[in-house]
């Protein structure tokens, strides 16, 4: 009888904090999808990224020698591979040339660590890998000024997108 006792106790105490916990990512979510700037935003995106924002993954992960974007679909969608991995190639042809006109457009704001990512480009190599459901864009560099505003941007759009994930190694 005594271990009938000790499970009803311990999951009268256990069984809320886990529902708060969901309750809480749930309401985390729900007020994303309600925050009209920043469905305005996934809605931009969409139309620069070719896909729906609220069924691809974003990481921005700041790394020792410059970052990773990572844009992945949620579940199988070949269309939706295929736009992520031109959407990158063609990001990093873009960066390469010193473009940062996808950001904004995504953004419509001045990104933080654009200028100079833009004027020491020469300096910055981006490799795009393709990954199951999407790719990933690498960007490294050995120059500090370019790595740090490279960390600046990837912090930014971490916020933007709200991915807050500890993705970011310095």
């Amino acid at each position: 009888m005594r271990p009938v006792v000790v499970l009803i106790v311990s999951t009268t105490f256990v069984l809320p904090s886990r529902v708060a916990a969901q309750a809480h990512e749930a309401h985390r979510h729900s007020s994303a999808h309600q925050d009209s700037a920043f469905r305005a935003m996934q809605s931009r995106g969409q139309g620069v990224m070719g896909v729906d924002q609220y069924t691809s993954i974003h990481h921005f992960a700041s790394l020792p020698d410059g970052g990773r974007i990572e844009l992945q679909r949620d579940r199988d969608d070949s269309a939706g591979t295929a736009a992520i991995r031109t959407h990158l190639r063609t990001i990093a042809r873009a960066f390469a040339d010193g473009d940062f006109g996808a950001p904004f457009a995504v953004h419509q704001d001045s990104v933080p660590g654009v200028p100079v990512m833009r004027q020491r480009r020469s300096a910055i190599e981006y490799v795009v890998t393709d990954l199951p459901r999407g790719a990933e864009l690498r960007i490294r560099t050995v120059d500090p000024a370019a790595l740090d505003a490279i960390h600046r941007f990837l912090a930014y759009q971490r916020r933007e997108h709200r991915t807050e994930q500890a993705l970011h190694a310095h």
